[in-house]
């Protein structure tokens, strides 16, 4: 379930470039298509894109992009997210803290897959690299009149593998990145088997190559950018934003003649998710007063007890004094 005042996934419109590719309408990218680029021998491809009378572009649904729709070419269902809805993925190893509560929350292990960490920062595990990223800590927020932290993706995490050597097992593709130099997007298909790449929303941190090729790109670092705002006494996650983007490249082709034209490597947006979530007004109220109003009682109680605690030890030595006073007066 997702409780939270906004959960959604949006898609993005993008226009593609006439620099590129005159003769392409502006519709949704074939996906087929672009697998059949990367996976088969492109006569084969050229053949039963003939015989199915397929387009590089279709129009198609939101709904059937990301769930699935018939293609007319493989003659079977085929989307963004087909088949994963109501799928198991496989056993989780959580660890629940009970032995050290710092712990708590962190996935010890994906199908007997360990996770590793690469530094001592805020984490977040992916499961399909079997690795994690991390988040460095860019400053603080006020979220509902509650101070939080937020830790943000930094620019390494898409840089380029001669900028960012962790990157290096992502780029199978040395044509599309053009020698692994290119920053801003990882090839995933080792892990997903699809020739898909991943990136932040509108190419953000991305090389400029990829943003000349499409129109209607314009990356904004408040916009596109994956964040985490935790609250800093209870480690809590109060607010957070996931934003990736799902591309798939082609490239010149003599034996496909709908490629004929094409003259460079592409990389194509399909679309891109915003995952985010929010705490709602009603639990910022209850969480302001059952535990940071309690917080403040007790910080004004143990101020309160210090004062009087000062105050009975200047009495006491005022009494001490005037007690000491009187017995010299007795005894003169």
């Amino acid at each position: 379930s997702c409780n939270c005042t906004l959960c959604s996934i949006r898609l993005k419109p993008f226009e593609y470039s006439r620099k590129e590719v005159s003769l392409l309408l502006n519709k949704s990218k074939s996906l087929v298509f672009q697998g059949v680029y990367s996976l088969i021998d492109h006569t084969v491809a050229n053949m039963l894109i003939q015989l199915s009378k397929a387009t590089l572009f279709q129009r198609r649904t939101v709904r059937e992009l990301l769930w699935g729709y018939t293609d007319p070419m493989l003659k079977s269902t085929l989307g963004v997210f087909y088949p994963y809805n109501n799928t198991f993925d496989g056993p989780y190893s959580v660890f629940t803290g009970k032995d050290d509560i710092t712990k708590v929350a962190y996935i010890d292990n994906w199908r007997g897959y360990p996770f590793i960490h690469r530094t001592l920062h805020c984490h977040c595990h992916c499961v399909c690299s079997r690795r994690s990223v991390y988040g460095e800590y860019e400053g603080s927020e006020d979220l509902k009149g509650i101070t939080v932290y937020r830790y943000t993706l930094p620019d390494s995490t898409f840089a380029s593998p001669t900028i960012n050597p962790h990157n290096k097992c992502y780029c199978t593709n040395y044509e599309a990145t053009k020698n692994c130099t290119m920053a801003g997007v990882l090839d995933i298909k080792t892990c997903t088997g699809s020739p898909v790449f991943i990136s932040l929303p509108h190419f953000l941190h991305g090389s400029p190559d990829l943003l000349e090729v499409v129109d209607g790109l314009r990356p904004d670092d408040v916009e596109h950018k994956t964040f985490l705002d935790v609250e800093p006494t209870t480690g809590f996650t109060l607010r957070f934003a996931k934003r990736l983007q799902i591309n798939m490249g082609y490239g010149p082709s003599k034996e496909i003649k709908i490629l004929n034209q094409i003259k460079h490597n592409t990389l194509l947006p399909i679309l891109w998710l915003n995952e985010t979530a929010m705490l709602d007004d009603e639990t910022a109220d209850r969480l302001k007063t059952e535990l940071f109003g309690r917080v403040a009682m007790l910080e004004v109680v143990q101020i309160s007890l210090i004062v009087i605690g000062a105050v009975l030890c200047v009495l006491c030595l005022i009494g001490i004094c005037v007690q000491h006073s009187n017995r010299r007066k007795i005894i003169a």
